[in-house]
């Protein structure tokens, strides 16, 4: 249905309203003269619209947050570069991955690098508590699982890691695992986030045996802020198997994958006839959760229910990329 109300009504009601505003003026306007609906209803119906858009913020708090932040971070890599990164990482409970009452990922401290290491990642996380007083979005789930609006939540797409205290996302050349690049890529349309470890060259430039895992979960808003975690499967890409090299092809496992276990099927990999190390009355969870910290169109954070912190960048913060991990 269309409604004409004649167009002096809406001539006079953009007249000197900043571009961002006018639809909220013009629509408040005109419920007014017209008597259409209640008028604070379009108000924050119009407010909710526009600050869920996950736009990159013009606030000069906002900014400066985010200069700090990425000054923070550099800050970082340049003491890990000096002192060191994590070299006791590796998966599973023994390699200090997961704890052992629960098996959920731990956090690590990067303080046991050194003082100087674990002061700058104090900072980067202190950063981020501020930065959420100031979040752009307010409705960072807001189309997520939608197919006709998907393309337009504010989650959508590729986000790249750059810093975490979760030593199930910690990769480093100087541990067993090895380097890795870490991303998160929401499919807003279809409800679905996939996490992709990319495995990099070791010293020597010879390609690892495990080469791409991909864990596929399924996601559902609980509320503004908090997504729902459902872990499906896991997808596991090898240049060999049952060290059978496959003469530069590769080769892909798909494996129904409980959420606390995923590291599981690496092991596997690893430990030929060691799939889960499921154990009698031990309990397996598929669901776990994460609250949206900040938002905006370059810079997301968010918290897991375990208290693990992420930052990640999308491609269009140009100043963030040299960051990447």
């Amino acid at each position: 249905m269309v409604l004409c109300l004649g167009g002096a009504a809406l001539t006079s009601c953009f007249t000197l309203i900043p571009n961002q505003q006018r639809p909220l003026c013009a629509a408040t306007a005109l419920a007014k003269r017209y008597k259409l609906f209640p008028t604070s209803g379009i108000s924050r119906h119009f407010h909710r619209l526009h600050s869920s858009q996950g736009s990159s913020s013009t606030n000069p708090s906002n900014e400066k947050l985010k200069q700090d932040l990425l000054s923070a971070l550099q800050e970082l890599r340049q003491l890990q570069e000096r002192d060191g990164d994590f070299s006791d990482v590796d998966w599973g409970t023994k390699g200090g991955e997961l704890t052992e009452a629960g098996r959920v990922p731990r956090q690590v401290d990067y303080s046991m690098i050194s003082k100087d290491v674990g002061n700058a990642a104090q900072k980067i996380m202190d950063i981020c508590q501020q930065l959420e007083a100031v979040s752009p979005t307010l409705v960072p789930t807001q189309f997520l699982g939608d197919k006709a609006n998907g393309a337009n939540a504010p989650l959508n797409g590729a986000w790249k890691l750059l810093f975490t205290n979760a030593a199930d996302a910690v990769f480093s050349k100087d541990s067993k695992r090895g380097a890795a690049k870490a991303q998160n890529i929401v499919n807003a349309q279809k409800g679905r986030i996939t996490n992709v470890i990319d495995f990099e060259p070791d010293k020597d430039g010879k390609e690892p045996a495990l080469k791409q895992l991909n864990v596929i979960i399924q996601a559902k808003p609980l509320n503004d802020k908090r997504v729902e975690l459902n872990f499906k499967y896991a997808k596991v890409v090898l240049t060999k198997f049952f060290f059978f090299p496959l003469f530069g092809k590769k080769l892909s496992l798909y494996i129904p994958v409980p959420a606390t276990f995923f590291t599981g099927v690496i092991e596997f990999v690893r430990r030929i006839g060691r799939l889960f190390g499921k154990k009698t009355g031990e309990k397996r969870t598929t669901k776990g959760y994460f609250d949206v910290m900040y938002l905006d169109n370059q810079l997301r954070v968010h918290k897991t229910g375990q208290g693990n912190l992420f930052v990640q960048a999308n491609d269009s913060w140009q100043e963030a990329k040299s960051l990447i991990r």
